[in-house]
């Protein structure tokens, strides 16, 4: 037997911060169980990137990480346009008019996701107390009043992946799980905690591509009839594949109709980028796509509890939501701030978890914290999302005047740059800047 205080099941941008956080607020034992361990970073562009906020940021910056991310390819933007394909609204937000101050330098910074994991991992690595399993996957999960019991899968199967001389996987008892593992999550189908599902009606297509206009540190977006169509300014690398001006590359997420997907995604390469460019007007040059499409269904998930026994979910394992706004990771990276706070609050540096340490009853306030946030934003993206569904010409002009009226209103906008910036009230401490960043 092996024995932990945490079991994170999942290694990736959520489940490590989870991990060096605990770590760095006390003496707690962690293992990390991920089949799927850090690759080493190379000149190619992932497609899958994050747009993350101050908030986060500032998490990073606190767990003694923003540095390694900020020397890769991390690309700020002070900008952001939004407008309406159909109508005459329009929003522009600028980093020089949020309501904190000084004033923010950036909104936010677009970050390939191998790019933040491997920051996280090659730290977490450092940690002599920080055990990970990479090796085998988990069977099973049992719990009793006062630990949990994870066990690794042994069959012949995985014995023949992971070669003749693998050596089985002791079992883990732990004080508490976190599920970290994904929106199709493990953890939370061995627990059987119910979820909430709502399909979106979109297909979300992932691609880099250049902008010869260049992206002027800007994030774009536009409301088309299908659904929104976002630029996001991209940091060039250093192969040849990507060799030109530094700053016209972007990565865009195309949110529409399932039967539009299809039909984007089977256009060649030419006649792709000219449906990027006309539906972009042109605002960003004639675009060029520079990598492989990638295509995915769009769906709201929702735990009805995020903790159940010993065992507790946070990012997309308790919570999915339409990537127009970009904020599904920082929702993420909060959940796991937030349980470092409750569990540590007792803690002194030198304790360690007890039992009695594990309170339910704190864990459930948690689990009432993270989802009242989590609803609160699915319920803005449902909001956004209808607002700019196919309309009446009527109320597509309204929708505009109401847009115009916003840009032009500066309490108005500065409230929506500091819900872009992930400034509100009740933030995890860790969230917060503590030093000179």
């Amino acid at each position: 037997m092996q024995r932990f205080d945490v079991l994170i099941v999942g290694a990736g941008m959520v489940g490590l911060t989870l991990a060096l956080a605990l770590r760095q607020s006390s003496q707690l034992k962690i293992a990390l169980v991920d089949s799927s361990a850090v690759a080493e970073l190379d000149d190619s562009i992932d497609v899958r990137v994050s747009a993350i906020n101050v908030a986060s940021k500032n998490i990073f910056a606190n767990l003694g990480i923003w540095s390694a991310i900020e020397s890769s390819r991390v690309q700020d933007y002070q900008h952001m346009h939004v407008w309406d394909k159909a109508g005459v609204g329009k929003l522009d937000f600028s980093a020089k008019d949020s309501a904190s101050f000084p004033p923010e330098e950036s909104l936010g910074w677009i970050i390939e996701n191998k790019v933040i994991r491997h920051a996280l991992w090659q730290q977490a690595e450092l940690d002599e107390d920080i055990h990970f399993f990479t090796d085998n996957k988990l069977a099973s999960i049992s719990h009793g009043d006062s630990e949990v019991f994870a066990t690794f899968v042994h069959d012949s199967a995985n014995n023949d992946e992971q070669g003749a001389n693998s050596t089985p996987t002791q079992p883990i008892i732990a004080k508490l799980v976190v599920g970290a593992d994904g929106a199709n999550s493990w953890v939370r189908q061995q627990m059987n905690m119910a979820m909430i599902f709502k399909d979106y009606d979109h297909h979300a297509i992932v691609a880099t591509v250049e902008c010869p206009q260049g992206h002027q540190n800007t994030a774009w977006q536009v409301f088309l009839p299908t659904g929104p169509l976002a630029f996001l300014p991209l940091k060039r690398g250093g192969s040849q594949k990507y060799q030109s001006s530094a700053s016209d590359l972007c990565s865009i997420v195309y949110s529409t109709s399932p039967d539009e997907a299809i039909r984007l995604a089977a256009l060649d390469a030419i006649d792709f980028s000219k449906e990027l460019t006309a539906a972009s007007d042109g605002k960003l040059g004639d675009i060029k796509l520079k990598s492989e499409r990638f295509t995915y269904p769009l769906t709201m998930r929702l735990a009805q509890d995020f903790v159940k026994d010993r065992v507790v979910l946070i990012g997309d394992a308790a919570h999915t939501i339409h990537p127009l706004a970009g904020q599904g990771v920082n929702l993420g990276l909060l959940d796991a701030a937030a349980l470092v706070q409750t569990l540590t609050a007792k803690l002194n540096k030198d304790e360690e978890l007890t039992t009695e340490l594990v309170n339910i009853s704190e864990l459930k306030a948690f689990s009432r914290w993270r989802k009242s946030e989590a609803t609160e934003m699915i319920a803005a993206m449902a909001g956004i999302k209808q607002a700019f569904a196919p309309q009446q010409s009527g109320i597509k002009l309204l929708r505009g005047i109401g847009m115009n009226l916003i840009n032009n209103f500066a309490p108005a906008k500065k409230q929506l740059i500091s819900q872009a910036l992930g400034i509100k009230a009740d933030l995890p401490e860790l969230a917060y800047q503590k030093d000179a960043l």
